[in-house]
């Protein structure tokens, strides 16, 4: 989380779960009782104040990498501008194909959820989740507010039963 506060999330008014999250919990992260109680949230289904949302994370053994909010709908005003899936990759793990790698594993939890296809956004100057989006599968629908569209199937995908 330290890593996500230094590049500037976290701010008053930024909406991703991270950045809620780093509100809520401050500097108390390493005390294990606080991180228990963020779990235990976590484990609602419901840490995303957007819409009822399963929240994933992606580990290599007990390094965290990053994770993937899969919004079970696209509740107003903000589900069109957001997306049923959402991810982050701590900034220290990124461009090793980890937010691609995420994005797939996903797609098949999001089908079980009966999503498809599901809406995946990303800024305008994001190029490298724009390419992640692609890579999955995704078509390019429209530009909404600074943010690009895509639809990504999630059934009938090779290699997914």
């Amino acid at each position: 989380m330290e890593e996500f506060r230094a590049e500037g999330r976290g701010a008053a008014g930024e909406i991703s779960s991270i950045g809620l999250a780093i509100r809520e919990y401050g500097d108390r992260w390493q005390d294990p009782a606080v991180f228990a109680e963020y779990v235990a949230r976590v484990q609602t289904l419901t840490p995303d104040p957007i819409a009822l949302c399963t929240t994933l994370w992606y580990v290599d053994g007990d390094t965290y990498l990053g994770r993937l909010a899969i919004r079970h709908e696209l509740t107003p005003p903000w589900g069109d501008f957001i997306g049923h899936i959402g991810y982050d990759v701590r900034p220290t793990a990124r461009r090793r194909g980890h937010a691609t790698a995420m994005l797939r594993a996903a797609l098949p939890v999001a089908y079980g959820l009966g999503l498809d296809p599901v809406l995946v956004t990303c800024d305008v100057p994001n190029v490298a989740s724009r390419r992640v989006i692609e890579a999955c599968g995704g078509r390019f629908a429209d530009e909404m507010d600074g943010k690009l569209r895509y639809w990504v199937p999630t059934g009938d995908r090779p290699g997914i039963k």
